[in-house]
Order: structure tokens, then sequence, then C-alpha cells
């Protein structure tokens, strides 16, 4: 599996709002699947970032494609070349 970065533009109205539960619904049951690594959202800017694990872009807009609120958000795919952190690493041994 490859990793790609999405990185989705949207506005918020009430009909977007009312959409949020099912789309949560949606992303939670892919991050469970493990498709979905990070899914982080920002309403300052109105700007979400999803790092999925997918075999090519056509699957990425596959997924994304699903979500109630695809059709208003605008959106990049970029593939990732590394992807490190906390989360990807053994954890620290400690002794007693």
């Amino acid at each position: 599996m490859r990793k790609f970065q999405v990185t989705i533009q949207f506005e918020m109205n009430d009909e977007f709002a009312a959409l949020v539960p099912p789309h949560r619904t949606y992303i939670n049951r892919l991050i469970e699947k493990g498709i979905i690594d990070h899914y982080v959202v920002t309403m300052e800017t109105q700007r979400v970032w999803i790092t999925f694990s997918a075999e090519d872009k056509k699957d990425v807009v596959k997924y994304l494609s699903k979500s109630p609120l695809f059709k208003y958000w605008t959106y990049e795919i970029d593939e990732l070349f590394m992807v490190d952190g906390l989360h990807y690493r053994l954890p620290v041994v400690q002794l007693n």
C-alpha cells in the first residue's frame, strides 16, 4: 500500500452541517479498516487533511466520493514519499 495526503477545502453552511454525522460515521469506518491513518479538521481555515493508505490515486478518489460531503469539497491528492512519526515507531522499552 502507498500513502497519500489529501487536502480538502470546504465552506460550512447548514446543509453541510447536517451531513457531518453520516460523514463522521463513514470516516470512522475507514479509520477502523486501516484505510485512513489520520483525519484532521480546522474550522479556522475550513480545511481537512487526511492520510490514506491505498493502491493509487483512483482508489483515494473512490473513497472520497462515497462521503456525503464530497460535493462540497475542493481537494488535492499527493502521493507521499515518506511518512514517519511517533505512531509509526515501536514503543519505547521502559525497565521497571
